[in-house]
């Protein structure tokens, strides 16, 4: 059974609503003990002073702020509990946003929020309310000590929370802009353009998580039980793939679409991806892709190259 990591309630306006939070992941990660070579005896890392070596124990641990090569500005636990935000158990929401506004990049970590025993009936209803209207909660809390910028939506009838970076914690795009390289060099040609949109068309499909493993993860612990059961191992050296040089990229891209193409003619008995359902479009969208065909005389562009076919 899930066990919860956090509780408090749900503030806006003048409703509460008692919550627990619950961690949404899991880590598959494989871990590693450090060993040393020859008996296998545990490493142990210990906190040491650079000045003398000699090991230093926690209580005589302090923190300090680095203002220039080797000059600090030192704060005491107490100093730090004074400036620690208030340990509210209140997740207080602050604005409700539409989800396509929120950037990807300013998520981080994913926990499910359910109702504390007593508060069902809210808990359904701020489910229920979210849902109809669409929207994304953006909510402040306190956990561990610091305070946290959160999106609280609903996914069937269970609230999600996801932690946020705050905006000057995203270093910004145009950071890259100067390994970009020039415009006049590097921008494609139309033709170049409409041939990689037909490549993103032809792999396109509904995602679907379930179908994407980590096949790294499932290399090693196989690779784990086979040197458990002291089989002979031969490693192979895997070659980086080098980078399309730009006046190949016509001829990779008629290559990948023929590639496609074939794959799906021969079939090779595998289940099909299913393919991208059409969504609607908003009215913004509509109006900033003007100059592009509509599904329907997309469909009738490829019923007449069937035809000719």
């Amino acid at each position: 059974m899930a066990r919860a990591i956090w509780t408090g309630s749900i503030s806006f306006g003048l409703l509460n609503v008692p919550v627990k939070l619950y961690s949404a992941v899991s880590s598959r990660s494989v871990s590693f003990r450090e060993l040393r070579e020859g008996d296998h005896s545990r490493i142990r890392h210990k906190k040491v002073a650079e000045e003398d070596g000699e090991e230093v124990p926690y209580e005589k641990i302090v923190k300090g702020y680095e203002i220039a090569p080797e000059q600090y500005v030192v704060m005491s636990k107490g100093e730090l509990e004074d400036l620690a935000p208030k340990k509210t158990k209140a997740i207080q929401i602050e604005d409700f946003v539409d989800l396509d506004e929120i950037d990807p990049i300013y998520f981080d970590k994913p926990y499910y929020l359910g109702p504390q025993l007593g508060a069902e009936r809210a808990y359904a209803l701020l489910v229920e309310a979210m849902a109809a209207q669409r929207k994304v909660a953006i909510a402040r809390f306190v956990m561990r000590n610091k305070e946290s910028l959160a999106a609280i939506r609903a996914i069937g009838d269970v609230l999600t929370l996801a932690t946020m970076r705050f905006a000057d914690e995203v270093v910004p795009p145009e950071q890259l802009t100067e390994l970009l390289g020039e415009a006049d060099q590097v921008e494609p040609n139309e033709k170049e353009i409409e041939m990689a949109k037909a490549l993103i068309d032809s792999l396109a499909s509904d995602f679907d998580p379930s179908g994407y493993k980590d096949e790294y993860r499932g290399e090693l612990l196989a690779l784990i039980e086979r040197k458990a059961r002291g089989e002979d191992l031969v490693s192979v050296d895997a070659e980086a793939p080098k980078p399309t040089k730009a006046p190949d990229l016509m001829a990779a891209l008629e290559e990948s679409l023929a590639a496609v193409k074939s794959e799906e003619l021969a079939g090779d008995g595998a289940k099909p991806k299913p393919k991208r359902k059409p969504k609607p479009r908003s009215k913004a969208a509509s109006g900033s892709a003007s100059k592009r065909k509509s599904p329907s005389s997309k469909a009738k562009t490829k019923s007449r190259a069937e035809a000719a076919k």
